[in-house]
């Protein structure tokens, strides 16, 4: 039976601050693994922050893995652990791209998924490669935020045989904010959809209600927004497709 116990972060960040950033990353991590979890999943862009463009622009941006993420890698094979991190990047290209990579627990770059509805973004390029990544022998599909508005990322994952989506979003209500997107691609493939959403505000997005999320057959099993920075575990029964244990447990961070 395949069993995950999962630690949604859903952080605080402070846009365009890389460092503190990082930091809140690196601490957050760390007492996530106490919790003795097998994936860690952080929000879509944690490392800079949705609207990170305005304050700082793009020239920072480099090619992964960087000096900063080839030591994340190190903290998270120190742990044990499988981490999903959302950060820009620099493609080989010289293009810059919104992706989540995902680091083993040897500490290695397994995989990444690239945004593909990128238009809102202004200033990354959108994927090519829609492809389930495996993690311990799970078939884990990607869906980065936006790219949960249409059918055409959450299908061809289904399609190609992913049993779970893991959604790192920063993505708040309003005038765009999400609107049962979610739920309806959860009907439509007959997957789990794990949304791991943000707290805080950036230049002219509030995220403060913002909702981290875990979804199947259209329904939220559960949601969380807080004011500051939290760390949301649970455990997943992939084969029942249900929670193994209705607790889920919220620890605060400081």
């Amino acid at each position: 039976m395949k069993r995950i116990k999962i630690a949604l972060l859903h952080l605080l960040p402070i846009v365009g601050d890389i460092r503190y950033n990082q930091e809140l990353i690196e601490r957050s991590v760390k007492l996530a693994s106490n919790k003795e979890v097998d994936w860690i999943i952080t929000p879509e862009l944690s490392v800079s922050g949705l609207q990170f463009r305005r304050r700082i622009g793009i020239d920072w941006i480099e090619c992964q893995p960087n000096s900063w993420m080839n030591r994340f890698c190190q903290l998270v094979k120190s742990i044990d652990t499988t981490v999903f991190l959302g950060s820009p990047e620099k493609g080989e290209d010289g293009k810059y791209y919104n992706s989540v990579f995902v680091i083993d627990s040897n500490g290695q770059i397994i995989g990444k998924q690239r945004k593909i509805n990128v238009l809102s973004d202004g200033w990354s390029t959108a994927g090519k490669v829609i492809e389930p990544i495996i993690i311990d022998d799970i078939h884990v599909g990607i869906m980065i935020c936006a790219d949960a508005y249409t059918t055409n990322v959450a299908e061809p994952l289904y399609q190609k045989g992913a049993e779970i989506i893991i959604a790192p979003a920063s993505w708040g209500p309003g005038l765009h904010g999400p609107n049962g997107e979610w739920e309806q691609r959860s009907i439509e493939t007959g997957l789990p959809i794990i949304v791991c959403n943000r707290t805080g505000e950036d230049e002219t997005v509030s995220f403060w209600q913002a909702e981290s999320s875990l979804i199947k057959n259209g329904e939220r099993i559960f949601t969380h927004q807080s004011k500051q920075s939290a760390i949301i575990t649970f455990e997943w029964d992939i084969e029942r497709q249900q929670l193994h244990s209705a607790q889920i447990e919220v620890e605060y961070i400081e």
